[in-house]
């Protein structure tokens, strides 16, 4: 199984013959049957927001959730989080996702670490905690420093311990270097699943990180050698996992549903999963 999802959904007007207004839920599940959502990266959803997602879209559409900043580390060094508080944000999380992943709709909770979280002892130490914090539930983990793939013998040994956590390690597509981002290293560290991010190859918005840095940074359309590259390699991936999900984060420029929908023509992919579409008859 191949399926194919896009950061957020109202920011697609693609999906809705280009009209300049929010994507309902309803209307992007018919199109697409996954999504990524960054919401509780920000702050925990509440139940009812999580029954409204539900409710929105057919049985067996799939969600790609962020963990909190908590969980991830983010701003630990201005704003130090105590070990107290940090378990309580994760099994609060782990009780919120119980109502999606008993539905089968849970696809993986993402854990997108901030560039500074480098790989040190410490850092090693902390992906075991998570895995106890969060018991059974899927993660997928996403590096943003070169540290944890700086040689191949290096990049082996960090595979295998994902593998050993149950931890789905993200294939990612960003601007590089020796400094910041990762390069794209295809993996596959749990059989069942696999992820793979698009977040375009805009290197100048990527490192630039000025006043427009959030807007410019995943500016980038892919282009139709760059898609068919990418449905090789998605190919590849998918000879060694049973699922695999691509996730389209470029999206500055409105090019993540046109590039998402591309990769799904060359692919010959059909998904059963979707929403009935809505004809506007009038």
């Amino acid at each position: 199984m191949i399926t194919i999802g896009l950061t957020t959904w109202t920011e697609h007007p693609a999906l809705i013959g280009g009209e300049d207004r929010p994507v309902k839920l309803t209307e992007y599940a018919g199109h697409l049957p996954l999504v990524e959502l960054d919401t509780p990266f920000y702050g925990l959803p509440r139940e009812t927001t999580l029954a409204n997602w539900q409710a929105s879209v057919p049985a067996g559409f799939q969600f790609i959730l962020k963990a909190n900043q908590v969980m991830t580390t983010h701003g630990q060094r201005e704003h130090p989080v105590d070990f107290e508080e940090r378990a309580a944000t994760f099994a609060r999380y782990k009780t919120l996702m119980q109502p999606l992943w008993r539905a089968h709709q849970l696809r993986t909770i993402l854990f997108q670490f901030p560039p500074y979280f480098n790989r040190t002892t410490a850092n090693i130490q902390y992906l075991r905690e998570m895995r106890t914090w969060m018991g059974d539930l899927p993660i997928a983990v996403e590096f943003r420093s070169p540290s944890w793939f700086a040689t191949p013998g290096m990049t082996q040994d960090v595979l295998a311990y994902l593998h050993s956590l149950r931890m789905t390690n993200v294939t990612t597509d960003e601007p590089h270097n020796l400094n910041d981002g990762i390069p794209l290293v295809e993996t596959v560290t749990t059989p069942e699943l696999a992820v793979i991010r698009l977040h375009g190859r805009n290197a100048q918005g990527w490192f630039n990180q000025g006043a427009n840095w959030r807007k410019t940074r995943t500016l980038y359309k892919y282009s139709e050698e760059e898609l068919q590259a990418l449905a090789a390699l998605v190919r590849r991936v998918a000879a060694h996992a049973q699922d695999v999900c691509v996730i389209f984060n470029n999206n500055s420029g409105r090019d993540a549903a046109p590039n998402a929908l591309r990769l799904q023509q060359i692919l010959d992919l059909h998904w059963t999963n979707l929403a009935p579409q809505q004809l506007d008859l009038f």
